[in-house]
């Protein structure tokens, strides 16, 4: 793809996702969600981001599997358009938080979204490392349950069976899907480093700390809200019987 076709996608990419986080106000909100409208707008776009993006991502392994094989040249017109579609989702997203939420609130998702920006702006520009970037991707299958997650715990439904069940759906696939996804990438990177340029290992190194340390995290937030917390209560309960 050429640079005005990068751009095209981009913008377009961008409108899209600003046209769905304008419609998801016109349709029916959970009463409890309607405390925090502008998250639930957010969250909700996201949600389809991350549909979207996980269909595409594996779509672009099965239409291409070449691209598989070499992650620094081999490409698809289709999987540069993924990367370029996910860029203008990534800055449509980083626009709504600085406008609508509090920087101490959100300051570690814009940073996220900055190095992601840059990562994968530096991929489509060069046309190189595309199949790296639709890798990263593939953690979008995970964001999906995670989404979910959030509009459930939102719409005061935390203690639904369909909540449980969408948590140990969401765990095992931020294992299988992120956390397994980085390592992979992170020793490919290492093993392939006479092969990647200094300032790609650096783009490279610095995205996968940062992506290394935030999914830690989380995943201990998701472990202890959703399974240890619980678990105290079962065992509280079983105390005061």
């Amino acid at each position: 793809m050429e640079l005005s076709s990068v751009i095209l996608t981009t913008g377009v990419s961008v409108g899209f996702f600003r046209l769905v986080n304008a419609g998801v106000s016109k349709l029916p909100m959970p009463e409890s969600a309607c405390r925090n409208a502008l998250k639930w707008r957010n969250i909700s776009t996201s949600f389809v981001h991350s549909f979207i993006t996980a269909i595409w991502a594996v779509l672009c392994f099965f239409r291409h599997p070449q691209m598989a094989e070499d992650l620094i040249e081999t490409h698809s017109v289709f999987s540069h358009a993924l990367v370029s579609l996910s860029i203008g989702y990534f800055i449509c997203d980083f626009l709504d938080m600085v406008l609508n939420q509090k920087l101490n609130q959100s300051w570690e998702i814009l940073f996220h979204h900055i190095v992601v920006i840059t990562c994968f702006g530096f991929s489509v520009l060069t046309c190189r490392y595309v199949g790296f970037s639709v890798v990263a991707l593939m953690v979008e299958i995970n964001s999906v349950f995670l989404h979910l997650r959030q509009m459930l715990r939102m719409a005061g439904n935390a203690t639904s069976t369909l909540y449980r069940v969408n948590s140990i759906i969401n765990l095992g696939t931020y294992v299988v899907f992120r956390i397994n996804t980085l390592a992979w990438m992170t020793r490919w990177l290492v093993l392939n480093r006479d092969n990647v340029p200094l300032m790609a290992y650096t783009l490279g190194s610095v995205g996968m700390a940062v992506m290394t340390v935030m999914n830690i995290v989380l995943f201990c937030r998701l472990l202890r809200s959703d399974f240890l917390k619980s678990s105290t209560r079962e065992n509280k309960k079983e105390k005061d019987m």
